[in-house]
């Protein structure tokens, strides 16, 4: 094996796994804004919110994530521009015929959810670390970040709401491919098991696009 096949292989492994470990966080994530549908108050939202802002290992960890996210971004991209790179013009008829069809945009895909991911964590991340999300002013959870109406009021704007929604349909079709894309790269398909991964990739592109898109909508209209 070439040291160029061998370090080519070597950023899809990294940036499989990166990809896998982001996608467990989308459905910690999802989990936690789901509550603010079942609860009018906001209550569970913030404490949720509240032990995820302040449990020390929680706090290190979401270093990580922004690691795994920068790693995944950063490979993808050296990966899109050696395949330009590496693709005789005259092919590229054929090769893109034989791609699936989200494959050919993973890199468009991509970095419009890098676009919106700036924007939420500016809107969210940024305003909990500068000190101005409003407290909660009475009851047992006095003194605790609402973040909860930080997020109602966001998705009150249905410039907001529309932009969002976009964004999770996006990122649904990102990761139809992505998660497929995963597997094969990590050499765990094969005719037994590749129709189940197929299968189980759409599956959780249309739960977390869906899970997503429902809380502003729901908020929206019905809050």
């Amino acid at each position: 094996m070439s040291m160029k096949l061998y370090s080519s292989l070597t950023k899809k492994y990294i940036m499989s796994l990166a990809g896998l470990f982001l996608l467990m966080f989308l459905l910690v994530h999802l989990t936690i804004n789901l509550l603010l549908l079942f609860d009018d108050s906001g209550g569970l939202f913030n404490v949720a919110a509240h032990f995820m802002g302040t449990n020390p290992i929680i706090q290190a960890f979401q270093w990580v994530l922004f690691g795994g996210f920068a790693i995944h971004m950063l490979i993808g991209v050296i990966l899109q521009i050696q395949n330009w790179m590496a693709r005789p013009k005259r092919y590229n008829k054929r090769a893109i015929s034989e791609e699936s069809y989200f494959s050919k945009f993973m890199i468009h895909t991509g970095i419009i959810i890098f676009i919106f991911l700036v924007i939420h964590l500016t809107d969210f991340f940024v305003k909990k670390i500068g000190g101005v999300v409003p407290e909660i002013t009475g009851g047992e959870l006095a003194g605790m970040e609402n973040m909860g109406i930080l997020v109602v009021e966001k998705f009150k704007n249905g410039g907001y709401v529309l932009f969002y929604v976009t964004v999770f349909l996006i990122l649904g079709f990102h990761l139809d491919h992505a998660f497929q894309s995963a597997f094969q790269s990590l050499g765990l398909n094969n005719n037994k098991y590749t129709p189940f991964i197929k299968w189980l990739s759409h599956f959780i592109a249309i739960v977390i696009s869906i899970g997503f898109i429902t809380i502003p909508v729901c908020i929206y209209f019905f809050k």
